[in-house]
């Protein structure tokens, strides 16, 4: 992408709409269990913290907080590259990419809440919102980008 014709305020409202966005429909997943589901949010604390499905629920974690760890480092490779090649649509690629996967651990609650009957479910939606909130788009990386040192 030419640099010349992007004007970085635009690029930057452009970020914020697809972060926002993408925060958003985090939110909303655990609207959807508490409209499909509302029993989960009838706290039962004499159950174990993993029901019986412990095995399942422990990897479901790990692999969410590797998606959050890897969200971060892609996030980071992509925005260095992003500023060495001058590339704005690489930038918001980086943000996207890195959001995507911290939107991962938030899908990972959809399915501990549907399939297993996860009470807990939440706490990979916050994970996810938390990983998505902290790929807030930073201003320094788009002027970086756009302008020329």
């Amino acid at each position: 992408m030419n640099n010349d014709k992007v004007d970085p305020e635009g690029a930057f409202k452009t970020m914020m709409i697809i972060w926002a966005a993408l925060v958003m429909s985090q939110v909303f997943f655990p609207v959807i269990v508490f409209l499909a589901k509302p029993e989960l949010f009838r706290f039962d604390l004499k159950r174990p913290l993993f029901g019986d499905r412990a095995v399942e629920i422990g990897t479901i974690v790990v692999l969410s907080l590797v998606n959050l760890i890897i969200s971060f480092t892609l996030r980071k490779r992509f925005t260095d590259q992003a500023i060495s090649t001058r590339s704005i649509s690489l930038l918001q690629s980086a943000m996207i990419i890195g959001c995507a996967l911290c939107e991962l651990a938030s899908l990972f609650g959809l399915l501990t809440a549907f399939v297993f009957d996860f009470q807990y479910f939440f706490a990979f939606s916050a994970i996810g919102i938390l990983g998505t909130v902290l790929h807030f788009p930073r201003r320094s990386d788009i002027q970086a980008v756009s302008f020329r040192t």
